[in-house]
């Protein structure tokens, strides 16, 4: 089993890992829309959301998997009014290869955040050596 870390300030504040990696998949932890090299956090929901994508992205990558890879997403929306204001910009991301998905309203833990996505990809060294067997 392997960690990563994008060594955010949520991160070390309250002990857990962006991702953890083990045989099979690669579990990506609620991303937020920060910029966690700034701290910064737009107010808008669907630039939030880009934020989120762009940081799992990195996580992935580290991960060497991509958004093809996601075999699951949930997603955490703190108003269920912006639902339609961010599914354009779930399908740019995953629409290509989507994944099996759910959407909550949940009151979030900033009340600067006003969404929080989780992933699940499957590691493609796991695919490819099924896919020859």
């Amino acid at each position: 089993m392997r960690r990563i870390s994008t060594n955010s300030e949520f991160e070390k504040a309250v002990g857990y890992s962006r991702a953890v990696v083990d045989d099979h998949y690669v579990h990506v932890s609620g991303t937020t829309g920060f910029d966690y090299e700034t701290m910064s956090i737009s107010e808008d929901v669907a630039e939030q959301a880009h934020q989120a994508f762009r940081n799992i992205a990195v996580t992935l990558a580290a991960a060497r998997c991509s958004f093809a890879d996601i075999v699951r997403v949930t997603y955490y929306i703190a108003d269920g009014d912006d639902y339609p204001a961010l599914m354009p910009v779930f399908k740019q991301y995953l629409g290509p290869h989507p994944p099996a998905a759910t959407a909550l309203v949940a009151q979030l833990v900033d009340p600067r955040m006003k969404i929080e996505i989780e992933v699940t990809a499957q590691r493609r060294a796991v695919r490819v050596r099924d896919e020859e067997e």
